[in-house]
């Protein structure tokens, strides 16, 4: 009997024995090219590929690169369905990705890498965060795949790989304990070479024999060697990779430096002529090695608090299965014994869920997927979105989201979007878009450290040949100097390093940024517009009284009960996702279908229901079309919204809506410094009461969408600059209007909503933090660059005129990188 290969499902040749070992059992393989493929998958974790694949893998070729065939594996859908991300409603054929990479020493290598891919066709944008050392990826598919940028960043010099949490900390810990071996090797030997140095400094003055010098040069000189082609191996690859680009980098200068010392000591050891600078360049190498270790240390502690979001999603969950035929149940109610439901309850991989999946989720257990409870009562954490810490009540058809952990009650949970969709996964993929963003002064910095770095270069030539005609025993030394104290990095540091720590505390505050303008434009701004319902108010409607209007059955085709005029009000507002749409949902009637229901945005819903034409909505929109007796008075002073039955008023509903505790302190701080709007299509009888608790500066109702734009335009006319604040439900076309767009809540679908920020936490408070983050930020980034320029500005003379050792000159490099990434994480202690 011939077996097949559990790779292809080809048959085995006779002859043939290759073994791939996938989840701990041996599998047979029909050729290397497979066993090749198949322990790629295996070594980068991968073997869930294995389980729910479809089909057979193709036929692997041996004669294909290891490199090439491990990134056409992230080719495949199925891979890519746990961290691809599809395109946006604007372009459906486009995908995202989140990629780790490894190899970036500072924030010139992200510049590198942007630059040499931003050429490639196909590929839509790259974003590259220095700080995270991870790129953000857009491509449309159909022009290039994903292996094609893989192989784009192998060639730079970089490796790159999709992110995941444990892979990222991983990493870090792998890169942390090379650091400190290079750091350990070299220290260890600096203090031999330094300690043989002295003697020879004391030989000086004692008159030691020739010979002895000569040996302890020899001695330096081999302990020196290790230091210089194992600790300080990481200078060189940064200079070489940036060479390879035809662009300079910060390692240009340094690794310069070290080989210039290095050799010139090595030559006057061989010879027995000059001077020699083992200690010098030992002692150079250790400190700068602490400088690049501190700096990484910095950089992994400002971008931890993503990573550490991933964690939170739970490895398993517990899937409810059909006894019958294995299938999903679509309804399981956990009060109703197993026997009789015929269900029983196993084990998978969170990840593996899918859109309709049943889970039950215990006490103390988090929630593996986005979903909507269909049975049980419990309390769930949901502080990693919101920053509240206090529980949060959910029952049946409240939604839940992945990574909250549930309190002490059993629930049931239907999945409304796959592992790789979920909120959380969004979350972290647009904090990271923000965090990558450049400002127009990072990129400026950018364009100015390549010609700071090229100015370097040529001024340490113009001081060696001037020192070397008029002190040529310091001139070596001097222009060592020269190259090393003028390194740019906290320049290149200054912008990213803020904009990362800023992003991570607005996290923690559950506030989320998703444009990358944000923190650029935010404390510019001088006018915020607000809207009414589910803004300032909570959008928890009441129905608080329901009057009838005197009809004509001849007209409308019957008299109507209270009773009726709210089922055939709850028919159309089920199409309808504004708030004012939720307190009519209790009085549905599921005999009564809607048929070619319209949803008329920022005005009502219109349908057609036992033949007869209906419409809800507010007042100015009806009367257009509809018979209306103008002499009738309102019964209440509250939110009003009418019902009209063939153009004629049947039924006006009023509600009532609480307006948030945070409300008030919110709009009097802001209008210390800023003008505040009222922009709302509630009526301005509605939108007056509300004034008189709020003290806005200008209080407009009645407004569609476009009068909302016009508004804001106006305003922008006047010389404002302009933040939307609203619910994100009917507020996309005036989010686009507005300098910045802030939706209120975590409910809504953050991938189709056109805000800039959301405030999860549904906190109005959440603006005056935003505005204090901002500010501080925009003054730290600043005074990041004026150390960075002010510190080179004054060293560069110095090093020329050879006031600077060169010992003085790393400390104060490393010191400089280190203040700038230390000023930053001042932000993250507000």
């Amino acid at each position: 009997m011939t077996s097949q290969c559990f790779h292809c499902n080809e048959e085995i040749p006779s002859g043939i024995k290759l073994f791939v070992t996938i989840n701990n059992t041996a599998k047979i393989m029909c050729c290397v090219g497979c066993q090749a493929v198949a322990q790629t998958i295996v070594d980068n974790g991968l073997t869930q590929y294995y389980a729910v694949r479809t089909e057979p893998a193709h036929k692997s070729q041996a004669l294909v690169p290891e490199q090439l065939q491990k990134h056409k594996l992230l080719d495949e859908a199925v891979l890519q369905s746990e961290f691809v991300f599809q395109g946006d409603s604007q372009d459906k054929e486009s995908k995202e990705a989140i990629l780790s990479i490894d190899g970036m020493s500072c924030a010139a290598c992200a510049w590198l890498i942007e630059m040499k891919l931003g050429k490639l066709p196909g590929l839509l944008s790259i974003n590259v965060n220095a700080t995270t050392q991870r790129a953000t990826v857009k491509w449309r598919d159909s022009a290039i795949k994903l292996s094609a940028i893989l192989l784009a960043i192998d060639n730079v010099g970089y490796q790159a790989l999709p992110f995941k949490a444990n892979d990222a900390e991983l990493s870090n810990n792998k890169q942390s304990k090379d650091f400190i071996k290079r750091l350990g090797i070299s220290g260890i030997l600096m203090m031999q070479i330094m300690m043989i140095s002295f003697g020879l400094y004391f030989g000086a003055f004692t008159d030691m024999t020739e010979h002895n010098k000569v040996y302890f040069r020899w001695v330096n000189f081999i302990l020196a060697t290790p230091i210089i082609f194992y600790a300080a191996w990481p200078f060189y690859i940064g200079a070489i990779k940036a060479l390879k680009a035809k662009r300079l980098s910060m390692d240009v200068p340094v690794s310069i430096a070290i080989i210039l010392a290095y050799f010139a000591s090595a030559w006057a050891t061989i010879t027995q002529q000059g001077e020699v600078y083992f200690e010098s360049v030992a002692m150079f190498t250790f400190l700068l090695l602490i400088g690049k270790f501190l700096e990484f240390r910095a950089r992994a502690h400002a971008a931890q608090v993503s990573a550490n979001l991933l964690k939170l999603m739970p490895m398993t969950a517990t899937k409810v299965l059909s006894l019958n035929d294995n299938k999903l149940s679509d309804n399981v109610d956990l009060d109703t014994p197993s026997k009789e439901t015929h269900h029983k309850e196993v084990l998978v991989a969170a990840k593996q869920l899918l859109k309709g999946d049943i889970v039950i989720i215990k006490p103390g257990e988090v929630v593996p997927a986005d979903g909507v409870i269909t049975s049980g009562v419990s309390q769930l954490n949901e502080a990693m979105l919101s920053g509240e810490q206090l529980p949060i009540s959910k029952t049946i058809n409240d939604r839940v989201f992945a990574g909250t952990l549930n309190g002490d009650g059993n629930i049931t949970v239907q999945v409304q979007q796959a592992t790789s969709q979920s909120f959380l996964s969004q979350l972290i993929r647009l904090s990271e878009q923000s965090q990558a963003h450049k400002p127009k002064i990072a990129q400026l910095s950018d364009k100015i450290a390549q010609y700071f770095i090229a100015l370097i270069l040529l001024t340490s030539i113009a001081t060696a040949i001037y020192w070397q005609q008029h002190l040529p025993e310091e001139a070596f030394w001097i222009t060592l100097s020269v190259l090393v104290a003028t390194c740019p990095c906290a320049l290149s540091l200054a912008t990213p390093t803020g904009l990362t720590c800023a992003t991570t505390r607005l996290n923690r505050a559950g506030i989320m940024i998703k444009g990358g303008h944000v923190m650029e434009t935010m404390p510019k701004i001088n006018c915020f517009a607000f809207d009414k319902t589910g803004t300032l108010t909570t959008g928890e409607f009441t129905i608080h009284l329901v009057e009838l209007i005197d009809n004509d059955a001849s007209i409308t085709g019957s008299n109507y009960s209270q009773a009726q005029v709210l089922a055939i009000a709850a028919a159309l507002e089920a199409h309808s996702e504004h708030p004012i749409a939720k307190p009519f949902a209790e009085h549905r009637d599921y005999s009564l279908t809607a048929k070619q229901v319209k949803v008329h945005s920022g005005q009502g819903v219109s349908g057609i229901i036992d033949n007869i034409d209906y419409a809800i909505g507010k007042r100015s929109w009806l009367e257009k079309n509809a018979v209306l007796d103008h002499s009738h008075t309102p019964s209440f002073n509250g939110t009003r919204c009418l019902l009209m039955a063939n153009k004629k008023i049947i039924a006006a509903f009023y509600l009532i809506d609480k307006v948030r505790d945070e409300a008030f302190a919110t709009i009097s701080s802001l209008n210390k410094d800023n003008k505040t709007l009222l922009l709302s299509g509630d009526g301005q009888l509605a939108c007056d009461n509300l004034a008189q608790t709020l003290p806005l500066n200008i209080v407009l109702g009645g407004l569609s969408a476009q009068d909302k734009m016009q508004q804001i335009k106006y305003a922008q006319e006047q010389g404002f600059n302009v933040a939307m604040i609203g619910d994100g439900v009917n507020d996309s076309p005036v989010f686009g209007a507005a300098h910045i767009s802030i939706a209120m809540g975590c409910g809504a679908d953050i991938t189709k909503s056109g805000a800039d920020v959301i405030l999860l936490n549904n906190k109005l408070s959440s603006i005056n933090t935003l505005i204090e983050v901002s500010r501080r930020t925009r003054r730290i980034i600043f005074q990041n660059y004026l150390w960075a320029f002010g510190y080179n500005a004054m060293v560069l003379p110095l090093a020329v005129a050879g006031y600077i050792t060169p010992y003085m000159a790393v400390i104060g490099m490393s010191a400089s990188s280190i203040l700038v990434i230390s000023n930053s994480l001042r932000i993250l202690k507000q």
